[in-house]
């Protein structure tokens, strides 16, 4: 990819990424409204469907390597958009390689292990694009705001001190630090809704019958511990947001935005891997030239011996051609 274009995607996700060792305070840092000055809907809607086949290039490069892996982890507080921002910017990739995990509160035999185990079990393979819808950062999210949940982990008393929530932060990063030196890149994602924003995505799966399914009164419940949720997110983002896993808050009001962001930012950890087509061996080269032979010499009276280079051949000549037109 031309560094051009690498670096306006750098440049459009910066203002995005948390500093690593800055403190946030997520209501006067980041702007759920902000459009990074796109006007108009559908001029984020052709940067999506661009960011969608860049993804599809790419991803289809990191399967055939085989050597990184991507963990993309996606929170936000209900009605953040989080399923429809998976659906729409992983719409042209090979669902093959990509893998969806969503955690909902712990069975008892996730109880019986540490808090990690039942995220650790469903990373992404090397090749693959992991996406864990709500994370490990549950932990000291909705663990935090309900603390009776701490209790209910089976914990030894010295382990639920009031150092708690500073030793997972440490842990947490650990564990990151552990995944990206073995080659696995972790892509954190918050998408930043506005409590307004909230209220009217709500009465919308309410009004709509066909969203009614959608609609939960615990979510409403937990609206009502919106200052907590707010300061939980804002220390969250203060320390776990480190050099080889930053957070990015991503502008979660209008949802066509949220997502050309969420695919720039998964773009720009992509391009950043460079992941390359492996190189075949000389001797591969000539029994794939052997073999091209024989196809070759199978072809039927009157049809070209090879069309798809035929037709690669054609509009090679067809793109020199356009291009000495504009010298």
């Amino acid at each position: 990819m031309g560094d051009d274009r690498a670096e306006r995607i750098a440049e459009f996700i910066e203002p995005l990424r948390v500093e690593p060792g800055s403190r946030v305070r997520l209501g006067e840092d980041f702007d759920p409204g902000y459009k990074a000055g796109i006007r108009k809907k559908k001029d984020g809607v052709e940067l999506l469907r661009s960011g969608i086949e860049l993804l599809a290039d790419y991803q289809r490069r990191l399967a055939a390597q085989d050597t990184y892996g991507v963990l993309l982890c996606l929170q936000a507080l209900d009605a953040g958009g989080k399923d429809g921002t998976i659906r729409h910017v992983m719409s042209g990739v090979n669902p093959q390689g990509v893998r969806v995990s969503g955690f909902k509160v712990p069975s008892d035999e996730e109880l019986d292990h540490d808090y990690l185990w039942r995220y650790a079990r469903e990373l992404p393979r090397r090749g693959e694009i992991g996406i864990f819808n709500r994370s490990h950062y549950e932990e000291v999210l909705v663990v935090r705001v309900h603390p009776e949940n701490l209790r209910r982990e089976k914990l030894p008393d010295a382990a639920r001190g009031p150092d708690v929530w500073q030793r997972r932060y440490r842990e947490i990063n650990d564990w990151e630090r552990c995944l990206s030196d073995n080659g696995f890149r972790v892509v954190k994602l918050f998408l930043n809704l506005s409590k307004e924003e909230q209220r009217i995505r709500f009465l919308k799966r309410i009004d709509v019958p066909e969203r009614n399914w959608k609609f939960s009164s615990a979510d409403v419940r937990e609206r009502a511990r919106w200052d907590d949720y707010q300061r939980a997110f804002s220390q969250m983002l203060s320390a776990t947001s480190t050099e080889w896993a930053p957070w990015y808050v991503v502008p979660a009001d209008h949802k066509w935005f949220a997502r050309v962001c969420a695919a720039a930012v998964l773009a720009h950890t992509l391009i950043d891997i460079d992941p390359r087509y492996p190189e075949v061996s000389d001797a591969t080269r000539r029994e794939l030239a052997e073999v091209r032979r024989e196809l070759e010499a199978e072809a039927p009276e009157g049809a070209a011996a090879d069309p798809y280079a035929a037709d690669a051949g054609a509009g090679e000549r067809k793109r020199k051609k356009k291009h000495k037109k504009h010298r």
